[in-house]
């Protein structure tokens, strides 16, 4: 019952200016985000490699309507790509990207519009990761912007098919689209969904969120490409590997995915099975937005985010 409301607060400005004045440093935010800045991240991921575990990393922001903060956020990830391979970390690590942060929703008065420079920017980062030894995930988020990142990751797949893809399964729509990216060398991540959508595009009920979670683990897990199983419950766990079992999967082929700072014991111990596991690591600044949609999965958190206000210096 808290979710939407959680989700709600994520928009207010006023909240946002009064948790942004939380240091980064304070409990309820470090579990989620490890740090505002690259050397951070990067030290993060070296902890995590040295646990047997992957990365993915995700410079935080989202919905630049400013040229210039677009290519602000494209140089970050180029410097986290840098820092990456002179870390010798980028076996082990690559990067997820929101079009909306390097460009998607800027207007059309914008020279080419927001749709060519958001694809032109991740060009630029697919380049710079396959320079550097790794590759690019699109990050997928509200559904007004699925038909668009989808068509964005067409074009970048011409030239860097490795490039992966992330799909939602409390949206109606994701089965059909697990089918048409359930092909051999397409790297397509599953989660839930952590946006509040309307009930004509998205399940509402979290049984229904499930049973279409499982609908396109079997499709993905049936196909020919590289799922990338992003989940935190431990029955969709349990049903994953018992469907990578039926469907001959060997361990390798797919991979776990779970978010930095949630279940740790149970991300090492998929490992310590053998299972490939990647944590999703996010930083930056604009880590206000992010924490509040992890809080609005994980609502029993919000006791403990509030305390930390309260008692905030």
């Amino acid at each position: 019952m808290l979710r939407q409301p959680i989700l709600l607060l994520s928009r207010s400005r006023q909240i946002k200016k009064l948790v942004s004045t939380l240091p980064v440093t304070s409990g309820i935010v470090t579990s989620y985000v490890p740090g505002e800045t690259t050397s951070t991240a990067v030290d993060a991921t070296a902890g995590l490699v040295d646990d047997g575990l992957k990365a993915t990393l995700d410079f935080l922001g989202e919905d630049t309507l400013d040229a210039d903060q677009a290519e602000t956020t494209v140089n970050a990830y180029l410097d986290l790509l840098q820092q990456l391979a002179a870390g010798g970390l980028t076996r082990h690590a690559e990067v997820s990207v929101k079009l909306s942060a390097i460009g998607q929703a800027l207007p059309d008065s914008v020279a080419g519009g927001g749709h060519k420079i958001a694809l032109e920017n991740a060009r630029t980062i697919c380049r710079a990761a396959r320079n550097a030894g790794t590759t690019v995930t699109l990050d997928m988020e509200d559904h007004t912007t699925t038909e668009s990142t989808l068509a964005v990751l067409r074009e970048l797949r011409k030239d860097f098919p490795e490039t992966g893809a992330v799909l939602q399964a409390y949206l109606h729509r994701t089965e059909a689209d697990c089918r048409a990216l359930a092909y051999e060398g397409s790297r397509v991540r599953l989660c839930k969904g952590a946006y509040q959508e309307p009930e004509t595009v998205a399940f509402q009920d979290r049984l229904d969120v499930d049973k279409s979670y499982v609908r396109c683990l079997k499709v993905l897990l049936a196909g020919q490409g590289y799922p990338m199983i992003a989940t935190h419950d431990p029955r969709m766990v349990e049903i994953a590997s018992s469907l990578a079992s039926r469907y001959g999967r060997a361990q390798g082929s797919y991979e776990f995915q779970m978010l930095y700072g949630i279940r740790p014991e149970e991300q090492k111990r998929l490992a310590s099975s053998g299972e490939t596991v990647r944590v999703y690591i996010p930083y930056g600044l604009e880590w206000y937005g992010y924490l509040m949609r992890r809080l609005a999965e994980r609502p029993q958190n919000l006791s403990f985010f509030l305390k930390s206000l309260i008692s905030k210096k």
